[in-house]
Formats: C-alpha cells, sequence, structure tokens
C-alpha cells in the first residue's frame, strides 16, 4: 500500500502529442515530442509502436503524463517522462483527454 504522500509525488500533467515516428532498431519503440506547455517540448520514448504504427493517429491527441519521471536513457536518446496508458490481454487505450485540456494542465 502506498499513502496519500506518496500519491503527490506523482505529477500527471496533460501533453499535447506534436509528433510520433518510429526509432530505429526498435520495433516497440515510439519517439513523441510532447508539448506541456513549457518553452520546449519534450522528447517521450514509449513501448506502443506495435498498436501505433509509424505513429498513426497520435499526432494532436492530448494524454495523461508523468511529467517528473526522472529522463531514462534508452536506445541513444534520453526520455523526459510517461505516457499512460491501460492494457490487458485483450485490450489497450491510452488516456485520452479532451481536446479542450491544455498542455500542461495538472490532473488532480
Amino acid at each position: 500500500m502506498i499513502t496519500i504522500d506518496d500519491v503527490k509525488k506523482v505529477e500527471i500533467r496533460a501533453g499535447k502529442i506534436l509528433s510520433a515516428e518510429n526509432i530505429e532498431g526498435s520495433d516497440k519503440l515510439l519517439k513523441l515530442t510532447v508539448d506541456f506547455g513549457e518553452e520546449l517540448p519534450r522528447t517521450i520514448l514509449s513501448g506502443i509502436a506495435k498498436f501505433f504504427p509509424e505513429g498513426a493517429g497520435l499526432i494532436g491527441v492530448t494524454c495523461g503524463f508523468v511529467a517528473n519521471l526522472e529522463p531514462r536513457p534508452m536506445m541513444g536518446m534520453e526520455s523526459q517522462g510517461m505516457i499512460l496508458a491501460v492494457s490487458g490481454e485483450n485490450y489497450f487505450s491510452l488516456l485520452k483527454l479532451s481536446d479542450d485540456v491544455p498542455p500542461g494542465a495538472l490532473v488532480k
């Protein structure tokens, strides 16, 4: 079990996907460029390529992201967050937000 203080440590923010592309040498990863309402967009690497070949359908979509995750090196790049999704044996869904939610909005 975790406490409410543990939950408060996780910063979940709205991010609008600006671009999505395959990463050479990986069948699983997509490189997402995401607007969080900051001066510069962030790079998020995510293992969702089998659900979105060539990033199909992701550009312009606003999703929930863990925004304060420690950056992680992957495939010679740095991932600066994590997209949120639910998945199981027979289903997969990103946690999509309404189009009117501005990039950077905090999920409470």
